[in-house]
């Protein structure tokens, strides 16, 4: 009896941890993604670290060639600290290599400073010049009438005395649901906002869902939200001014972070000349605001 087939499914194995990699794959087998996602100080722990280990190999020949001129014998701080010397192309002039063998090993070790000399140039060029964008999103999101229409809406502010052209943003809500045969999913269905593109996200922006009957959260409550384990994620897009790049900002939003029956503080003030500004200090607070039942509006929609 022939056996059954996977199709085109790629054979996998089982890892220690749980997870599976396809034949060929390793751990760090992105490398570069990881060190630039790295925050500074965990990135330049790293490049010490490696520093100081890379030392410590050639460190450990020069030590058992024992060709390291001055140096004393059976002395691994000596030959440690010649081999940082010589990485980083300093050479005092004190210690030198006397035999074959500690030539070479100087001779790899220079190739191997100067290898990994352009390449945390390079990471750390690239990680000070990555373009990222500064947004402060309202720490709830809130479901209340928006013009007589109960909707759910959060806030998002550029932090940045620049601008971001062009924005975007797109929301998403999450939700695990049941399907027919009884398999457990976990789904993702695009919320409709009244307005999705700014030309110019310079300030604070409120996003608006109007939660009308094809809305995918039209009849939820807070329980049924918490019960599904309900998301809502969102994700702005747009091109920073300084850079001319694109950049991209996120956030998600638990049920627990919707406050039904609630509105976001108004945060626009005036200046004393009359100016346009922003009250940053109310960005977070919500005020108490109506919410009609489900019912209701179903029945003026009839």
């Amino acid at each position: 009896m022939a056996s059954q087939s996977n199709g085109d499914l790629p054979p996998v194995k089982p890892t220690s941890t749980g997870t599976t990699l396809q034949d060929g794959e390793r751990f760090f087998a992105d490398a570069y993604h990881h060190l630039l996602v790295l925050s500074w100080p965990a990135l330049l722990l790293e490049i010490a670290g490696a520093f100081a280990f890379g030392n410590a190999l050639f460190a450990l020949g020069y030590l058992i060639d024992g060709g390291i001129a001055n140096a004393r014998p059976g002395s691994f701080s000596d030959v440690f600290f010649f081999s940082v010397e010589t990485m980083a192309t300093i050479g005092y002039g004190q210690m030198a290599p006397v035999s074959l063998v500690s030539h070479v090993l100087m001779s790899i070790e220079a190739l191997t400073g100067l290898v990994g000399l352009a390449l945390v140039t390079g990471i750390i060029f690239a990680k000070f010049s990555r373009p990222t964008a500064r947004v402060r999103f309202s720490r709830f999101a809130v479901i209340s009438k928006r013009d007589g229409v109960p909707s759910l809406m959060f806030r998002m502010a550029n932090v940045r005395s620049n601008q971001i052209v062009e924005a975007q943003v797109h929301v998403v809500v999450a939700r695990q649901e049941v399907t027919v045969e009884g398999e457990e999913v976990r789904r993702f269905y695009d919320l409709t906002l009244s307005r999705h593109r700014n030309a110019i996200f310079g300030y604070s922006w409120t996003a608006i869902h109007p939660i009308d009957l094809d809305s995918p959260i039209f009849g939820a409550t807070p329980e049924s939200l918490i019960a599904s384990r309900t998301s809502v994620i969102v994700s702005m897009t747009g091109i920073d001014e300084t850079f001319s790049q694109t950049v991209y900002a996120r956030h998600s939003y638990a049920a627990a972070d919707i406050v039904w029956g609630a509105r976001l503080a108004d945060i626009t003030t005036h200046t004393a000349s009359g100016e346009f500004a922003l009250d940053m200090s109310k960005f977070d607070q919500i005020e108490a605001a109506a919410l009609p039942p489900w019912e209701k509006q179903t029945a003026a929609a009839d």
